[in-house]
């Protein structure tokens, strides 16, 4: 019998129901949809429910089926033009994108405490993700083959790894070989040491300098100089961390016992003491960079100011110990870098530096003369907000110009000794363009939307690209910090090379990654500070920025907004 014609059909035409139960579908049962429940799935006790399915069309061609009411043969036999097109687009047309391989240190976590305290930064979420994450039961130090050896520990090396407790050490030092824990006196030479210098020709001062003042210390330095070793192992392994702790605190208690029996004016003659603060020093800032390690910078400072009075008093002009100048140069250097973050008052001021020396110093990786300029650029930006006449800002306009030029034409000297060391060389350019780069926003309200700003954003970090290329991501903490800060959020594209584009942000958090591993600083808190300047920053942007339509000549500039309210106690030496 012939089928019907549509018109010679009587009643509703009957549609396929686009919403039908899962029940219904089964059975092949055109569905009434009826809520909560439709009346087959009802009157049967069945439990009715819709289930989504989500359909690719991609996948259903690759597959040769039809996808939808898209058939791909029509009733005459051939093959629809809907569906050629779709199979020519498949197997012609198609590029597939390659995944990127993604690591830990590629996310930037926010949470609830990023919109409820956004003044305060959550190191410990950080931490998880800048610190570097081993195998418990390999150990792997990064250390460049090429920097000197001061130690050889080749014979007995592979012993140390697998012996649990600690054990018997250097002859030469006899303090070491009878506490039983020399193996974290070798740490220190061979790991810390060198992840103190850009250099990979020259021996670190912390090395070279404090190995032979070592002959004849007291206990209490050895104390002090293990637990920053153990202080430094335990980023790579946590059982190290409470053997740390201890020795801290027996070095604490020994120099506050010297302190107490010799007196304060004693003490400040003695180069000892001031090695011994500088290891305290540097294991806190390894620790958790908090307001502990400013502890040490300021009894420092009041022991230096008491030598040198009696050394004024005294009118004696010898030649100062190496000991005490490096202390000296240590603190004043840890100070002045870490307070362009926040913009505090200086401690250390100029008359630690010498304007004129040109040569970079092995373990600042500049010039003196450069920290002396940021040193003045810190002092000036305090006395922006407070000018009141024409006098004092026409002052402070020559004062600012002349900081600018000296930044402009400063060429840094390597010493004979290390002049075939391009690396030492790219780490000074890099702190003098990052100089360069604070000195705007500091002083002239320079944001990250400013030309200038992009310009040198783009230069540092294209050095600090060079530099992870080639293995040595060493002494640049504070250019990869002033560049980070200063992300145009709008344009995170740096450069371009050829196909593939650079972005800022993730650039920056690979240099943290990797400073993680071969540096002294706390990488940790520098992330964090970073993220939270990002996250500022964006949400400014979504709800209109507040600092653009400030008066910078009156009020709080770019750096000052986002930067320096949340960058106290930051050590970026």
């Amino acid at each position: 019998m012939p089928r019907k014609k549509a018109t010679d059909r009587v009643g509703p035409v009957k549609t396929r129901s686009r919403s039908g139960c899962k029940e219904c579908r089964a059975s092949r049962v055109r569905c009434d949809t009826q809520k909560p429940s439709c009346t087959r799935c009802r009157e049967r006790g069945l439990v009715c429910s819709t289930q989504l399915v989500l359909k690719w069309e991609s996948e259903f061609v690759s597959r040769g089926l039809a996808f939808g009411r898209a058939g791909i043969w029509s009733k005459s036999g051939s093959q629809s033009k809907a569906s050629s097109a779709s199979a020519s687009l498949l197997d012609d047309d198609q590029e597939w994108c390659v995944v990127p391989f993604v690591e830990s240190w590629g996310f930037v976590n926010s949470g609830v405490s990023t919109f409820e305290q956004p003044d305060q930064v959550n190191v410990a979420c950080d931490e998880l993700n800048a610190v570097v994450v081993r195998d418990k039961g390999k150990e792997r130090l990064a250390v460049r083959s090429s920097w000197p050896a001061l130690v050889d520990i080749s014979e007995y090396g592979p012993i140390l790894q697998q012996l649990p407790q600690p054990m018997a050490s250097l002859p030469l030092f006899p303090h070491v070989a009878g506490q039983n824990q020399g193996h974290l006196f070798e740490y220190y030479l061979q790991q810390v040491c060198p992840r103190t210098t850009a250099s990979s020709k020259l021996s670190s001062p912390f090395a070279s300098i404090i190995l032979p003042f070592c002959l004849s210390a007291s206990p209490i330095l050895f104390k002090s100089i293990q637990a920053l070793g153990a202080c430094h192992w335990s980023r790579f392994d946590p059982t190290y961390g409470v053997i740390g702790l201890h020795l801290k605190s027996e070095a604490l208690r020994g120099l506050r016992h010297r302190l107490a029996t010799e007196g304060t004016l004693s003490c400040s003659t003695s180069p000892e003491v001031l090695a011994i603060m500088m290891m305290l020093c540097l294991y806190e800032i390894v620790d958790n960079c908090d307001e502990r390690w400013t502890i040490h910078l300021k009894g420092a400072k009041d022991l230096i100011r008491l030598r040198r009075q009696q050394t004024m008093l005294s009118k004696s002009r010898g030649v100062q110990d190496p000991i005490t100048t490096f202390a000296e140069l240590f603190f004043a250097f840890q100070d002045v870098m870490g307070r362009t973050a926040c913009g505090e008052e200086v401690l250390f001021g100029s008359d630690y530096w010498q304007e004129n020396e040109r040569t970079i110093d092995l373990w600042m990786g500049c010039s003196p003369e450069l920290v002396s300029i940021l040193s003045s650029i810190t002092e000036l930006s305090r006395t922006r907000r407070q000018l009141t006449s024409d006098s004092a800002r026409a002052a402070f306009s020559l004062r600012a110009a002349s900081l600018g030029h000296k930044l402009e034409n400063l060429v840094q000297e390597i010493d004979g000794d290390g002049d075939d060391d391009p690396t030492l060389q790219t780490a000074a350019e890099l702190k003098r363009l990052a100089a360069v780069l604070y000195f705007h926003c500091a002083l002239y309200g320079a944001s990250p939307s400013t030309p200038l700003v992009v310009t040198y954003v783009r230069k540092i970090l294209r050095l600090v690209s060079d530099l992870l290329d080639s293995g040595s991501p060493v002494s640049m903490t504070w250019p990869v910090f002033v560049a980070a800060v200063e992300l145009d959020p709008l344009h995170d594209e740096v450069w371009s090379d050829g196909e593939t584009a650079v972005y800022g942000r993730p650039l920056v958090l690979r240099a943290l990654a990797a400073m993680a591993e071969s540096s002294v600083s706390n990488v940790a808190r520098t992330r964090a500070v970073i993220v939270k300047v990002w996250q500022a920053r964006d949400s400014d942007m979504l709800k209109g920025s507040a600092v653009d339509s400030l008066d910078h000549a009156t009020s709080c500039n770019d750096w000052e907004w986002y930067v320096a309210p949340i960058s106290t106690a930051m050590s970026l030496a």
